[in-house]
């Protein structure tokens, strides 16, 4: 029964990201085991796992949060793995996190204009530092941008409230905004849906599903039912080491997944 252990990646398609033994340890702990991912451009793929299993740090290895203690990082083939997080956004990365990293001392619409600015060309390829302290007005493409993801997020009508005073859901929404206006050709969300409740969990999925239709997805996520319904390919990581990778019925159909995972204690 057992059908999802190898990744059934299309060796004929390209990968749009793609890690070669990719390991991190902490110490004698190693968090992240030799793991080959291939993700090819246009998939949503999930990464679900126990608690521990390695996942948030398999996502800091893969977008420079943490630098790998060995194996590589490719993106478009490009070996990336010593690049900083901004070089990697620049060339179409975009993250979300488990805590939230918006700016709640500055607008709904300051914190959208800002990410966006970050990767603005303006006149010419500027330093992300000049970029990021220049008068907003050299940049009508930033201004633009960022009322059309204002729009597409829902929160235009809230675009000069603080982004402190926005409940739960609202600053989770914002958070998309931040890396929806980066234009990522491939994003990695970090259980967007954390703290969610039933209905604000599907209303955020529903989001993702609409304004990220187009790009290349890694998710992680909590929520198993969720996770089998929106995903293409599914991978399961257990003690830091790929388990399973395939479709959510072959996934969902195996038996080392259902006594690692979705048979005991879910995260």
């Amino acid at each position: 029964m057992a059908t999802a252990h190898a990744d059934d990646f299309d060796a004929a398609t390209e990968a749009l990201l793609r890690t070669e033994d990719l390991t991190k340890q902490f110490g004698d702990f190693v968090a992240v085991d030799g793991v080959n991912l291939e993700v090819r451009e246009g998939e949503f793929r999930s990464v679900i796992g126990p608690n521990g299993a390695g996942k948030t740090t398999l996502f800091n290895c893969i977008t420079g949060a943490l630098r790998p203690t060995s194996g590589a990082v490719r993106f478009r083939g490009e070996d990336v793995t010593r690049m900083a997080p901004h070089e990697r956004v620049r060339r179409g990365m975009g993250r979300s996190f488990q805590i939230s990293t918006v700016f709640g001392g500055l607008s709904v619409r300051e914190n959208v204009r800002l990410s966006a600015q970050s990767v603005a060309e303006g006149e010419g390829r500027l330093p992300i530092q000049r970029k990021l302290f220049t008068p907003t007005g050299r940049f009508e493409e930033v201004e633009s941008r960022t009322d059309e993801v204002l729009a597409q997020i829902g929160l235009a009508d809230r675009a000069d409230e603080y982004a402190r005073n926005l409940a739960h859901g609202d600053r989770r929404r914002l958070e998309l905004g931040l890396v929806l206006a980066t234009d990522p050709d491939l994003v990695l969300l970090d259980e967007p849906t954390a703290g969610m409740g039933s209905e604000e969990t599907h209303r955020t999925i529903a989001l993702i599903e609409e304004v990220l239709a187009d790009r290349t997805m890694l998710l992680i996520e909590h929520d198993i039912d969720l996770v089998m319904n929106v995903s293409d390919r599914v991978t399961v990581l257990n003690r830091g080491q790929i388990l399973a990778t395939g479709t959510p019925e072959a996934v969902a159909d195996d038996d080392e997944v259902q006594q690692a995972y979705l048979g005991g204690v879910r995260e």
